[in-house]
């Protein structure tokens, strides 16, 4: 898992950036929009045509029969092998079209309301729903909550004062003094992987992407080959650095490890986007989605799959979902423009009456 990091990747590191959520926790991630890698000079075809014309519609309602206003619903079929997610508009509609018939799921996760999940048959030609949020019960305690693992018990209790005050100056944005905290934390306790995992985000939102490296590769060995947190940090530096091959086989190991973890999803799809294996990338991003609605950042990878075929409707919808899960990221302006750009393409192409 060794690999050595150029000045190249160092660079483009600070160029731009998207933040993708590792453990609560962001780690900057590069990811290009199809629109603006070409400079905004786009051919101007027709979006493809969808393959049947059924289409699923309704209302969604909050508990006192409010509409649910711009909330995203995911609609999912195993048989047809289509994923999709949209936001309600302000009176709580929605509209999936050009859907073929098939046994369909429906899932809303909504903060404040219990998770919705709904399952319906549909024949291929119309149906209309309503779906009805329930509000949110006290959340069971956890079968383990109050579990403490004996490695837990051996981890000094000024090392775990460190690893929490490296956190707490992480979520202030204060890098420096998080990297402090973590380096402290390794120092007392050198066991601590979780600790060198953090510092090893830290480092690459620096730009430090050697020490980085290194932090990710001693956590690894450190968790026996378990942690699959810093696997993804090594798949995810290998992928900045431009080889995305050795990223790719390194984010499967992690996935293999942690199958339910959105963020390693996330950054397979960046990579095989990077390999333009489109398909693949957009399957990437609905297995995340799947695992975790609100991931924001597999929408951006949604969005520029549907920019390289031109389907410029799906793109906007998946930037929308983007923007509200996550308005105010370093991403959101340049969505926005994209948005706008796609916008226009798509009025040219499918002029209104």
């Amino acid at each position: 898992m060794r690999c050595k990091l150029s000045e190249n990747a160092r660079t483009n590191t600070r160029a731009g950036f998207l933040p993708i959520r590792l453990s609560g926790k962001s780690l900057s991630v590069v990811l290009g929009f199809a629109l603006l890698a070409s400079g905004g000079t786009l051919r101007a075809q027709d979006v493809a045509t969808p393959k049947s014309d059924g289409v699923i519609s309704g209302t969604a309602y909050l508990p006192g029969g409010e509409p649910a206003s711009q909330v995203a619903l995911s609609l999912k079929s195993h048989d047809a092998g289509i994923f999709r997610s949209i936001l309600t508009d302000y009176e709580g509609h929605f509209e999936f079209r050009g859907l073929p018939s098939g046994t369909y799921e429906f899932s809303i996760e909504e903060q404040g309301y219990e998770p919705y999940r709904s399952t319906a048959e549909f024949d291929g030609s119309s149906l209309k729903l309503d779906l009805h949020l329930s509000e949110l019960s006290s959340p069971p305690v956890p079968a383990n909550a109050y579990t403490i693992s004996a490695r837990e018990l051996r981890i000094p209790s000024n090392a775990h004062n460190e690893f929490n005050k490296g956190l707490e100056r992480l979520a202030k944005k204060d890098e420096n003094g998080s990297l402090s905290h973590f380096m402290k934390a390794v120092k007392l306790f050198p066991g601590y992987f979780e600790a060198l995992y953090h510092q090893g985000i830290v480092q690459t939102n620096l730009g430090q992407l050697q020490k980085a490296m290194q932090a990710f590769q001693k956590a690894v060995v450190l968790s026996g080959g378990r942690y699959a947190k810093a696997v993804f940090g090594i798949g995810y530096l290998n992928y900045l650095q431009g080889n995305p091959a050795e990223a790719e086989t390194t984010v499967r190991r992690g996935l293999e490890l942690d199958p339910n973890s959105p963020d390693g999803y996330v950054i397979l799809g960046m990579t095989l986007l990077h390999l333009n294996r489109v398909d693949e990338a957009e399957k990437s991003a609905r297995e995340a989605l799947l695992r975790d609605p609100n991931t924001a950042n597999a929408y951006l990878i949604l969005a520029d799959s549907s920019a390289r075929r031109e389907n410029y409707r799906e793109q906007i919808q998946d930037l929308d979902a983007y923007l509200r899960l996550d308005p105010h990221g370093a991403a959101s302006q340049r969505a926005q423009d994209v948005r706008a750009v796609a916008q226009k393409l798509l009025n040219n192409t499918h002029p209104q009456n």
